[in-house]
């Protein structure tokens, strides 16, 4: 991009896959990588206007950007979205595994499909398009699954989010072994409470005490996920894979007795 960041890594050259991108999160992972200088694929589902807006954004700063649009319900799909990535960009050397989805509900009253509901949207796509990366990262790359701090820190009404960004983790240990004689490495970022529009004057109480808890004394933002991403994608990071990168201002350090 004509304004690329030099405080970041220098990806240029490179191709970047978001899923989720259309989100608050998605897109500010999608915007760092442009910023440093990756062109990116912005995935969607049902948000095609803020995808089609971030690609006009990155693009109006010289950078390069397609959307796609995928249900990744569907392997098949999953598959076709990464190697349509590929085939636009000529190759690919980041996949971001960001799509998820966040219900609240309590446990007790959880039906099984809701349960499993969230289970596939958060793991079985970040399964697949992971699967069909490797097949395309023919000189190695990387492979970064969007977790969460809940992964190890339930909350109620979270247990299959929960579960979900657990299982997301261990996945990523298992890949990270498994592909890593392939040259593909595969790590997780871990966000704590990250800050959008409004959410102040949604959940009060729990913006507050976040701010309360953390160290830092602030909520992250999504470039501060997009930088953990951006990171992992570089060369800084080509002796990391297995990890588990938590970006939370430091509230999991604080004891919980």
């Amino acid at each position: 991009m004509s304004t690329r960041d030099p405080a970041l890594p220098d990806l240029t050259g490179t191709a970047t896959l978001v899923t989720g991108a259309s989100g608050n999160i998605g897109g500010g992972i999608a915007w760092r990588f442009a910023e440093a200088g990756s062109a990116v694929v912005v995935h969607y589902h049902r948000g095609a206007a803020p995808a089609e807006a971030l690609v006009a954004r990155i693009e109006a700063e010289g950078g390069t950007a397609t959307a796609i649009r995928a249900d990744l319900s569907d392997a098949a799909a999953c598959h076709d979205l990464v190697h349509a990535a590929a085939a636009w960009a000529g190759r690919l050397d980041t996949l971001v595994n960001n799509a998820g989805v966040q219900p609240v509900e309590d446990l007790a009253d959880m039906t099984a499909d809701r349960w499993r509901a969230v289970l596939e949207t958060n793991v079985d796509s970040a399964f697949s398009c992971t699967q069909a990366a490797a097949e395309v990262m023919a000189d190695g790359g990387g492979v970064i699954h969007v977790a969460s701090i809940e992964a190890t820190q339930p909350a109620p009404g979270h247990a299959h989010y929960s579960s979900a960004k657990a299982a997301l983790v261990m996945h990523a240990r298992a890949a990270a072994l498994e592909y890593g004689p392939r040259g593909v490495r595969v790590n997780t970022v871990s966000p704590g409470l990250i800050d959008r529009s409004g959410l102040a004057t949604d959940w009060p109480d729990g913006v507050a005490r976040w701010h309360r808890a953390a160290p830092l004394t602030r909520l992250g933002t999504p470039a501060d996920v997009g930088n953990a991403c951006v990171f992992l994608a570089s060369p800084l990071a080509r002796w990391i894979t297995g990890h588990n990168l938590v970006v939370d201002g430091g509230v999991s350090a604080r004891p919980t007795w």
